[in-house]
């Protein structure tokens, strides 16, 4: 059967067969995982399968990094020790309000961890991963800290909330292909991410160069891995082969 002849049936069903074809070369052992990058540090909601092989030979006893940051530990800190918002200096009049639904988890999580607070760190949020950035549109000589007008917001486009994890970003500009790539403020306003803080959202080096216009950067942006996340992976990958194979 052609590769255009072929569905996915077919794939699936060449695939589990692999494993009874006589083979003589390299082989690999691989583990998959769904992992969101918010659970490494990371101030963005990223599910992104990651798939680790290494040759069988080698025996490298590998796992994925435990996680180390979570939501229950970021909704502990802003609704039941409040250290989110004194950390930040945000008066009560400024937080957002809680509605039901969020009420109905505070409750849950009451009930889940007692009086003893979770003990992972807790999610970063786009307010922790920009707190000292300047308003784009002041004098602040960041070259690609540049204001971009015309963020606006309809049903299914509404924008990341400050205080919150940003949503994927995505590669591109705006629109369906693009992805959204706006901060939404808890006064309902919204305007587009800059470059600069993008690269924050991704965990990129604030002095690490882009170039082309603001969408060219933007799908730069959104097709990398977020460095913290390749790091931890790689620098855990690192550890075991050193491990498995000392000189």
């Amino acid at each position: 059967m052609s590769g255009n002849s072929a569905n996915w049936k077919y794939h699936l069903n060449e695939l589990r067969n692999i494993g009874s074809i006589s083979y003589t070369g390299k082989k690999y052992n691989v583990q998959f995982k769904l992992i969101n990058a918010a659970d490494y540090g990371v101030p963005q909601t990223r599910e992104r399968v990651v798939i680790v092989g290494t040759r069988e030979d080698i025996s490298l006893p590998w796992s994925f990094p435990t996680e180390t940051h979570s939501e229950d530990k970021l909704l502990w800190d802003m609704y039941i020790t409040g250290e989110y918002w004194d950390r930040h200096k945000v008066h009560k009049l400024l937080k957002p309000d809680l509605d039901a639904p969020l009420r109905e988890r505070i409750s849950r999580l009451k009930d889940k961890y007692g009086m003893f607070e979770p003990e992972s760190l807790p999610w970063q949020t786009m307010r922790d991963a920009l707190f000292d950035t300047p308003n784009p549109k002041s004098d602040h000589g960041i070259i690609d800290h540049i204001f971009r007008d015309g963020a606006r917001t309809y049903p299914g486009h509404t924008g990341s909330d400050f205080d919150w994890p940003s949503k994927t970003i995505k590669a591109g500009g705006h629109g369906v292909p693009g992805g959204e790539n706006m901060i939404r403020f808890n006064d309902g306003s919204v305007r587009y991410l800059t470059t600069f803080e993008a690269k924050r959202i991704q965990t990129f080096p604030d002095d690490f160069v882009i170039k082309g216009t603001w969408s060219e950067a933007m799908r730069q942006i959104g097709n990398a891995v977020p460095v913290l996340l390749a790091e931890k992976i790689g620098f855990k990958l690192a550890r075991q082969l050193k491990t498995s194979n000392p000189t």
